[in-house]
């Protein structure tokens, strides 16, 4: 199958397929950087996932909800992307591009002029993606001690 046309599905972020792909996105954050995993993302009003798979196994997966700064007040007019990742074996293939445009996709649907998120400066490959995809670097947004980074993107 290729990545240009792998059929991409909105899932609730405890679908099965959603937690496969939450796991596998936690232990590759575990190696790269040491990320602690806790417990898998509940699921959250306004909060809504996509995931791409082979077969029977996801292979590139994120999220988007309502943005939430410091103190978790939450961001009026801005979507969050959360949980970005594609399967090592398939980056490069324009798959983590089409699922993010479609989080974006997603937003501006949901009135959203806005989208931001944050990132570990360990994780080149997503680094790169956002840049490519038109993102610009912003202050930091939030209190995630594990991010590093802070991206932004105008839908309007």
């Amino acid at each position: 199958m290729k990545a240009s046309t792998m059929p991409l599905r909105e899932v609730p972020v405890d679908h099965h397929l959603a937690r496969r792909a939450q796991r596998a996105y936690m232990e590759e954050l575990h190696r790269r950087f040491g990320f602690a995993p806790g417990p898998l993302d509940a699921p959250e009003p306004g909060a809504t996932y996509v995931v791409a798979t082979a077969g029977i196994h996801p292979v590139a997966y994120g999220g988007i909800r309502p943005a939430v700064g410091h103190e978790d007040a939450i961001i009026e007019g801005a979507a969050e992307v959360k949980r970005m990742w594609v399967h090592p074996d398939w980056r490069g293939a324009g798959l983590g591009a089409r699922v993010l445009s479609r989080l974006e996709e997603l937003a501006a649907a949901r009135g959203c002029a806005q989208m931001i998120l944050d990132t570990n400066g360990a994780l080149k490959e997503a680094i790169s993606l956002y840049g490519r995809a038109g993102y610009q670097r912003i202050q930091r947004y939030n209190d995630n001690s594990e991010a590093e980074l802070f991206f932004a993107k105008d839908l309007s």
